[in-house]
């Protein structure tokens, strides 16, 4: 059986997960294989604490990843966008007399009609559904862009793992698709018919393409309740992080060497020790509710910013009791009151 995209994402979100999960189970005789999951999810400080740095890249290559996600989600929203305007509007006229009309005139049978129409219904939803998201994501990942260039110094000597660096990669490039990946191929197949058209045909195929704010902005607004409920959770979580961003940023102005650590405060710093990826939790939980949550794929990219987060702050944590002999005893690794 051939496989399609949602099958090939779906494998490559559980071939992700696996090793993590495998790795945060307490068994000492996993000891060695946490030690090598461990090694490639290293970077920045928790890697100058280590003298494994074969096969680094300079921390500050995380720029990389944020200029590949806005092209790629950019890329992805336009070409999604166009689809659902053009061969999936949602109208709010009524469709009742169009069906009456057909089955007077006896070209169909009025119940088989309006099951069909249904199901073209909540394709269009289904679609209009995907340029939700990826208008999320693109929020995300441009403010992450925003920070990268601006917000963050990272310091010459930081470093991160090659392999950890081709995940940066691999996530935004996936978690994006994996977004629309439902409607991907259509999306696909119409660009490709409108670039062949536009060579066939030149500038006059554009001449009766119309486009108004309003018939794209409508369908958005007709989306349901969790949609934006997921919206909120995920400005919740984004807001937040920014502002855990905006703290880690800011230390390095107020400390004289370029290795020199203090304690950040502030915000949710004060209940976990990494709450800019607790944040990043909140924000693809919102986007899992945006979904509708009925989606497998989505669910597995879910799954893959948990377990790599909170095996990061895991370590993290432990670097922070190590090093600070005042660190505050209230805060956790990551998920308050839990761990």
């Amino acid at each position: 059986m051939e496989l399609g995209l949602v099958e090939l994402l779906r494998a490559a979100w559980i071939a992700g997960t696996l090793p993590i999960l495998i790795a945060s189970l307490p068994c000492s005789w996993l000891g060695s294989f946490h030690g090598l999951v461990l090694g490639f999810a290293r970077r920045g400080k928790i890697m100058q604490s280590s003298s494994h740095r074969k096969f680094t890249v300079p921390q500050r290559f995380f720029t990389h990843f944020y200029v590949v996600a806005v092209a790629w989600t950019t890329l992805l929203l336009l070409g999604t966008s166009i689809y659902a305007y053009r061969m999936t509007p949602i109208v709010s006229e009524p469709f009742f007399y169009s069906d009456l009309g057909s089955y007077l005139a006896g070209r169909s049978n009025i119940f088989s009609f309006h099951r069909s129409r249904l199901m073209s219904l909540e394709n269009r939803y289904r679609v209009w559904h995907s340029v939700f998201l990826l208008l999320l994501m693109e929020v995300q990942v441009s403010r992450r862009l925003f920070e990268t260039a601006y917000v963050f110094n990272y310091s010459a000597s930081a470093r991160m793992h090659i392999f950890g660096y081709l995940t940066g990669l691999f996530f935004y490039t996936a978690a994006p698709l994996t977004l629309c990946c439902t409607c991907a191929p259509e999306v696909l197949k119409f660009g490709i018919n409108e670039v062949s058209e536009f060579i066939l045909k030149g500038t006059s195929s554009m001449q009766n393409i119309e486009f108004h704010w309003w018939d794209f902005v409508n369908p958005l607004l007709k989306l349901g309740w969790c949609q934006w409920i997921g919206a909120v959770i995920f400005l919740w979580g984004w807001i937040h992080q920014h502002r855990c961003h905006a703290i880690l940023g800011s230390l390095r102005e107020h400390v004289g060497k370029a290795d020199e650590y203090v304690i950040p405060r502030g915000d949710w710093f004060e209940i976990v020790s990494s709450p800019h990826y607790l944040a990043e939790i909140v924000i693809y939980a919102g986007m899992v509710f945006a979904s509708g949550g009925a989606d497998l794929t989505i669910w597995l990219v879910f799954g893959f910013v948990v377990s790599n987060l909170v095996f990061a702050a895991a370590e993290t944590h432990r670097w922070y009791l190590q090093k600070f002999d005042n660190y505050p005893s209230n805060r956790v690794a990551i998920i308050p009151f839990l761990c």
